[in-house]
């Protein structure tokens, strides 16, 4: 196992940015957001001994994250923490339905995005840290329920939940078209939904023939969140936090 004078910088390198990215979802202000990724890359270089190698050392930094994470939401109590129902989220009985293929104006890609991240930053804390994980992060289902030590299957439901209620919020910002009539019954609506998202999370083609007019609304309003999502996490770290996490750490800067 490499020192943590090698291994620590790497991970600042490689993830510092994705997880201020993570941090500024999962905390309420820019400040605490500095503070939870000073504070993981510190703990990972204060307990790098400590490490075992029974997982990867980017599951081992995001856990040390996400446990901070959870107690600095503890002192904001206080929060409601509702449940995201399909019956809440299905998106079937609308008047009218969105229509993402009419986005090519950037301002309105812009207004999107907003609300989607209003959205993200709205969501209950277990709903949002495992979506943050997947979407923004892009950990592997395995690799969040070993983050957060919850079932794979929880995670998985509490993803797609959140999945659809950032779908929500973004159709909002979108063009809408009036609505027709699925023509399948709701519950197979709702399974056609399931299998898109499990398409979503293997990376596959979901194919498009199979579904109604008002489904592939929903579905191609899901695949642009989705999208958006994926941005969100670009982007490095502000210079002078990771300059300072390195003068922390007494690492020379290369």
């Amino acid at each position: 196992m490499a020192p943590r004078e090698q291994a620590i910088p790497a991970l600042l390198e490689e993830h510092g940015g994705k997880l201020y990215r993570l941090a500024s979802k999962l905390c309420s202000s820019p400040e605490e957001a500095e503070d939870l990724v000073q504070e993981t890359f510190m703990q990972a270089w204060r307990k790098w001994d400590q490490f075992e190698g029974r997982s990867s050392p980017v599951s081992w930094l995001y856990t040390i994250a996400s446990r901070l994470c959870q107690r600095f939401h503890r002192k904001r109590a206080g929060e409601p923490d509702r449940k995201l129902s399909l019956e809440e989220v299905a998106p079937f009985d609308s008047p009218q339905m969105p229509d993402p293929d009419g986005v090519v104006d950037s301002q309105v890609r812009r207004e999107g995005r907003e609300r989607l991240e209003e959205a993200m930053v709205g969501l209950p804390i277990r709903y949002r840290l495992p979506l943050v994980l997947k979407e923004i992060v892009g950990l592997s289902y395995p690799e969040i329920a070993a983050v957060l030590d919850v079932k794979e299957g929880t995670v998985k439901s509490r993803v797609h939940r959140g999945r659809m209620e950032l779908r929500r919020a973004l159709e909002v910002a979108l063009p809408s078209k009036p609505g027709v009539p699925a023509a399948y019954p709701r519950q197979v609506c709702l399974d056609l939904l399931q299998a898109k998202q499990e398409a979503m999370d293997k990376d596959l083609p979901f194919p498009a023939e199979i579904v109604c007019d008002r489904c592939a609304s929903v579905l191609a309003s899901l695949d642009l969140a989705h999208d958006l999502c994926a941005k969100i996490g670009q982007g490095p770290m502000p210079r002078d936090l990771r300059e300072m996490i390195v003068a922390r750490m007494q690492v020379p800067k290369a």
